[in-house]
């Protein structure tokens, strides 16, 4: 039997493979010397696929991989059908906010907002009942208030000493966000005991 984790590139990934090995799962060669995308374990039949972080629900929720580790930013924004959240890893932890120009005030009717987190930031304002525009941008979210391409940000934050050098301040929260391991529910019903398993190892090593 075949169980495929989908692990997402770059930070989330350097935090996630020490979790695995206090689970019993490591990658037989190492990945950040690598360009491979997909790679076999010391535990047979498992093996570990390398994504970017927007695309990990979309290969758990069509059944390409079994289990995912997501951010909950991402899952947030593309939404959890046909997903299982099983386990917050308490990994790549921070906070989605909004953010403008210091001592800015955001003006009064219609505002415009950058992010790429679309769906949530439209949700967000929604449910203030406050009109906006929003333009989709994926990166250097910071410089859309400076060239006034927008009033708002909406972007993760962590320390918030990028938002602080380029003269914005964090406003509102809109989710605290930390690394969420993610099943596909079908995978859960067809091969119940290798992924309970793996959830439960996990869950020993995340303590």
């Amino acid at each position: 039997m075949q169980i495929t984790i989908a692990l997402t590139k770059g930070r989330i990934l350097k935090e996630t493979l020490p979790l695995l090995g206090l689970a019993g799962i490591e990658p037989v060669e190492d990945i950040s010397q690598s360009r491979k995308l997909l790679f076999d374990t010391n535990r047979e039949g498992v093996r570990l696929l390398i994504l970017r972080g927007s695309d990990v629900p979309t290969y758990v929720q069509f059944g390409a991989a079994d289990i995912g580790v997501a951010g909950k930013d991402t899952l947030l924004e593309h939404g959890a059908e046909g997903l299982y959240e099983p386990l917050d890893l308490g990994i790549a932890r921070c906070q989605l906010m909004t953010a403008g120009i210091v001592g800015v005030l955001p003006r009064s009717g219609r505002i415009r907002v950058a992010t790429k987190y679309v769906n949530i930031a439209r949700r967000f304002y929604a449910e203030r009942g406050r009109q906006v525009d929003i333009i989709k941008l994926y990166g250097a979210m910071e410089l859309a208030p400076i060239m006034t391409l927008a009033d708002e940000i909406v972007d993760i934050v962590d320390t918030g000493n990028t938002l602080k050098a380029n003269g914005l301040e964090a406003r509102e929260a809109i989710a605290d966000v930390s690394s969420r391991l993610i099943v596909n529910k079908a995978a859960m019903k067809m091969k119940h005991q290798a992924i309970q398993q793996i959830v439960d190892s996990l869950r020993q090593a995340v303590g």
